[in-house]
């Protein structure tokens, strides 16, 4: 009897360190940098201040380089990051990381909302974005506004819906991003975001990298004459999170009802998610 309960004890004393050995682990992973945060287009300043820079650069021709480096699929991609929220009818949105508003001129032609903020960090890039919103007379429903995407300048649930086409991969710090994003968020609003991703699948997989490491690069520098603006991008999309992964940085965000859908081989992937 003895032996059986010295056994036991033994058993519930490994269990628990084994348990604590697995927090330890947890908490370590929940604070280190992920891979993407410690890449960075240029060599001098931190990483927002290098990523304003390179948006500021690059901003006249970077609607011509997104379309024809995407042969165009990108619109599909908004669109389909756009028709997942419409059930909802959103009335107050805020799209961040807007750039050129690509992204928030299609929702508000087509979710009709009452008022659309465009954040984003690059006055270069947000400048284009005025001139196409003032062209096509929306600037009654969108304004664009300089922000700090890790340090919102909004309240507490000020919004029914928050959007990204392309912009989290840039944050210097994914976890503070997400979490403004959510803080953000009113209650039962949702969340709608598209990001670049490396497909998984063969052979698409193999045919992306040969595209991202030479097409992609190369045609990048010849049409906006920045040296490391598109070597950057290849960069962030392979250390990127995605899939499964990114399902629990955003629940641990404080995001709910979180889901993927990897679009066009996988190449793009749309994440949604509820507050």
């Amino acid at each position: 009897m003895a032996t059986r309960f010295i056994f036991l004890g033994f058993n519930l004393l490994v269990t628990q360190l084994f348990r604590n050995f697995a927090d330890e682990i947890l908490i370590i992973a929940e604070t280190m940098p992920y891979n993407q945060e410690t890449i960075t287009p240029y060599h001098t300043g931190d990483k927002a201040q290098q990523v304003e820079a390179m948006f500021d650069n690059i901003a006249p021709t970077y609607d011509t380089l997104n379309h024809r480096l995407s042969w165009d699929i990108d619109r599909g991609w908004r669109r389909k990051a756009i028709e997942w929220l419409a059930p909802y009818k959103p009335q107050q949105m805020l799209d961040i990381a807007t750039g050129t508003g690509d992204f928030a001129i299609l929702a508000a032609q087509m979710l009709k909302p009452t008022r659309l903020v465009g954040a984003d960090i690059s006055e270069g890039m947000m400048a284009v974005g005025r001139e196409k919103v003032q062209r096509l007379g929306l600037q009654h429903v969108i304004s664009f506004e300089r922000e700090d995407c890790l340090n919102l300048s909004y309240a507490d649930g000020s919004f029914d819906a928050v959007t990204a086409a392309f912009g989290i991969r840039n944050f210097a710090d994914l976890d503070c991003g997400l979490r403004e994003m959510c803080r953000v968020l009113r209650p039962g609003g949702h969340l709608s975001v598209v990001e670049l991703t490396t497909p998984v699948a063969f052979p698409m997989k193999q045919l992306f990298r040969v595209y991202s490491h030479t097409v992609l690069p190369i045609y990048g520098r010849l049409i906006s004459k920045d040296q490391s603006a598109y070597s950057y991008l290849t960069k962030t999309i392979e250390a990127f999170p995605q899939g499964e992964r990114m399902m629990e940085i955003l629940r641990r965000a404080g995001f709910s009802k979180t889901s993927f859908r990897r679009l066009t081989f996988g190449i793009c992937t749309l994440y949604t998610a509820m507050k």
